[in-house]
């Protein structure tokens, strides 16, 4: 009987013995998929490419639509539903919007991203650009440049630093310059036209941590220094409130006409200021 019991106790222990082996193997085995699975390259993520722009053998137009204020009271002031309606509008017909930078890259090579383009521009930086127009300009996706007084940073009316870096951070919308206190250039002296430019553009590199390549001029007012200045300040494009499609050939880096957009503008009046041929 003895002998019995201890002929079971021995295969039993056989069984437990054969079976921790293979449980090592086991483990052994996933352990080094494991590690093979790690040592396997990763495959680098297929990058969109950009589409490559079309050349035109005629000058390019691009229409620069003029804002200010989206609000109500007078000319400068559009609806915030209207201004709706002409984003969307843009929207559905397709119309790229452009940057500061793809619409210097525009004139400088003749080229364009596609044919129906549109450059949105935003003058004084109203505080209601923030509350009113963001969420339209987000809704629709529409690349936006405001135009900065640095002096109003602080002026309860107008988008303070914090708010400029909320609206920077949608990736849609970009700040340049409006000069530093919204003077008549064209009433100061050459030193103060430069102090002005100058000085806005170094409060919004520094700010912003950008190179500020455009200046807008206060109510379009300029003399024949103006542009000489700006182009010594280091912008390297200028716009207007002359009305019309703006052409480098025909009227200079820094001297832009735009369209400006008034309220009330039925559909097919503001369809009128996109026709760029």
């Amino acid at each position: 009987m003895k002998t019995s019991w201890a002929l079971v106790g021995g295969l039993m222990s056989l069984m437990l013995l054969t079976s921790g082996c293979q449980a090592k193997k086991s483990n052994s085995a996933a352990s080094s998929s494991t590690q093979a699975a790690s040592l396997q390259p990763v495959k680098p993520k297929k990058q969109s490419q950009a589409k490559p722009w079309h050349q035109y053998q005629k000058n390019v137009n691009i229409p620069i639509l003029m804002y200010h204020s989206i609000s109500q009271g007078n000319s400068l002031r559009v609806p915030s539903a209207e201004f709706e309606q002409q984003m969307n509008y843009l929207h559905k017909h397709h119309y790229y919007t452009l940057t500061t930078a793809e619409a210097i890259r525009a004139f400088k090579t003749n080229q364009l991203p596609q044919k129906k383009v549109v450059w949105v521009t935003m003058d004084d930086a109203y505080k209601d650009n923030y509350t009113k127009a963001l969420p339209i300009i987000k809704k629709y996706h529409i690349k936006t440049t405001i135009n900065y007084i640095t002096s109003f940073a602080k002026h309860h009316n107008h988008l303070t630093l914090k708010q400029v870096q909320k609206m920077r951070q949608t990736h849609l919308v970009e700040f340049q310059s409006h000069t530093v206190k919204h003077l008549d250039l064209n009433e100061l002296t050459d030193q103060q036209q430069e102090k002005e430019l100058t000085d806005s553009k170094r409060w919004l590199d520094q700010k912003l941590h950008q190179d500020t390549q455009l200046i807008c001029y206060p109510a379009g007012r300029v003399n024949n220094a103006t542009a000489r200045l700006a182009k010594q300040a280091g912008y390297k494009i200028g716009i207007t409130t002359e009305p019309g499609m703006a052409n480098v050939k025909q009227q200079g880096w820094y001297n832009l006409k735009r369209q400006r957009v008034v309220p009330n503008m039925t559909t097919a009046a503001f369809a009128t200021l996109l026709q760029n041929n």
